[in-house]
């Protein structure tokens, strides 16, 4: 299913990451495929308020903190430059689905990373 907010169809997700050799490509695409099915729930489901928002972004971080181990069996690992990249992505989606107000902090809430 094609985003239908274009700002995200348009996005690169992860692309420091991706610019990175530390970062095993195979894995940021898992990552990526979190954040693009963020995008896909947000536009099905309309949250209408932060607290609906946040529900979703909480479990796509969780689904994130899963891919660690991913990372680490592949020589990796969420540090500093993951950590901001990923975030700055979240960020960006919250901004492009209209939530411009959304606090960085709450929209990874549960990160482990």
């Amino acid at each position: 299913m094609q985003l239908t907010n274009e700002a995200m169809a348009k996005h690169t997700f992860l692309k420091g990451m991706y610019q990175d050799e530390y970062f095993p490509d195979a894995v940021v695409k898992m990552c990526e495929d979190v954040l693009v099915n963020l995008c896909r729930e947000i536009e099905q489901q309309e949250p209408s308020d932060l607290d609906a928002l946040y529900a979703l972004t909480h479990k796509a971080t969780e689904q994130i903190n899963e891919l660690e181990e991913v990372f680490e069996e592949n020589g990796s690992e969420i540090e500093t430059v993951a950590r901001e990249t990923i975030a700055d992505d979240f960020v960006r989606i919250a901004d492009a689905y209209g939530f411009t107000d959304a606090d960085i902090e709450e929209l990874i809430a549960p990160r482990e990373w």
